[in-house]
């Protein structure tokens, strides 16, 4: 079986047995996510699920860094498709992660903010190094992420949900795994170890089963209203959150006392 295509070269594929790894590599831009990489991420779900020979996605990052969420800066053409501006929102992977029939594990290696938490909360088993550390800035800059809004407060409680989305907190690995954000915390140079043993595990689940229990686990989330988010990401806060960070000076609305 020949490696996919994801769309971008910031993501690795390589095949492990019955197992495919992603690797998120943008050191130059701290493995920001382009609207081309959310899209390979949800292709690489997808093929694993249609294949006959895959079991298991693993998503990891690489250096001291998994997701750091969106691309900020505009810098989205790494090939020649640009799928953000043909599907908009439909690009990101959150739902075919959720959806998966089989199982994806986030292996978090480090930073792991905004869509890298989306990736980490959805995925079957997330294990964080413990050096890891998670976030969710969107509101300072105009986004009003209503992945967040359904996902978050099922794994942390909504007062740490609303701290966390309202002042961007930041939450360590051990954090993380205490308010519920990760199953695994282990030391970083036993991070890929304590993977594929998690790996191995999931896979001597009965596959109809655990996707029968994956589906009542899930069911828990709200549901993740897409009108609010496509028109929060329309708005003039996103434009003046992301000219703010592009001008490294405070939004506008910021009060200057």
């Amino acid at each position: 079986m020949p490696d996919p295509d994801l769309g971008s070269r910031h993501l690795r594929w390589e095949r492990r047995g019955a197992v495919a790894w992603v690797f998120i590599e943008r050191p130059e831009r701290r493995n920001a996510l382009t609207s081309n990489m959310y899209f390979g991420i949800r292709r690489a779900v997808d093929t694993v699920n249609y294949s006959s020979s895959l079991r298991a996605l693993v998503i990891t990052g690489t250096g001291d860094v998994f997701a750091p969420g969106g691309e900020l800066g505009g810098q989205h053409n790494d090939s020649d498709v640009d799928y953000g501006a043909l599907l908009g929102t439909g690009v990101l992977p959150f739902e075919a992660i959720r959806e998966s029939r089989k199982p994806v594990i986030a292996s978090v290696n480090g930073l792991c903010m905004g869509g890298g938490l989306l990736i980490t909360m959805l995925s079957d088993v997330a294990i964080a190094s413990e050096r890891a550390v998670f976030g969710a800035p969107e509101l300072e800059r105009g986004v009003a992420d209503a992945f967040h809004a359904a996902i978050l407060p099922e794994h942390v409680g909504i007062a740490v949900a609303r701290d966390m989305l309202f002042t961007s907190r930041r939450l360590s690995a051990q954090e993380a795994l205490q308010f519920g954000l990760v199953a695994r915390v282990v030391p970083h140079e036993q991070l890929q170890a304590e993977t594929d043993a998690v790996v191995a595990a999931v896979l001597r689940a009965a596959p109809k089963a655990r996707i029968a229990l994956k589906r009542l686990v899930n069911a828990r989330y709200g549901a993740v209203d897409k009108i609010t988010f496509d028109e929060s990401l329309a708005g003039d806060e996103v434009i003046e959150g992301f000219r703010s960070f592009m001008d490294k000076r405070p939004p506008s609305w910021v009060p200057e006392e």
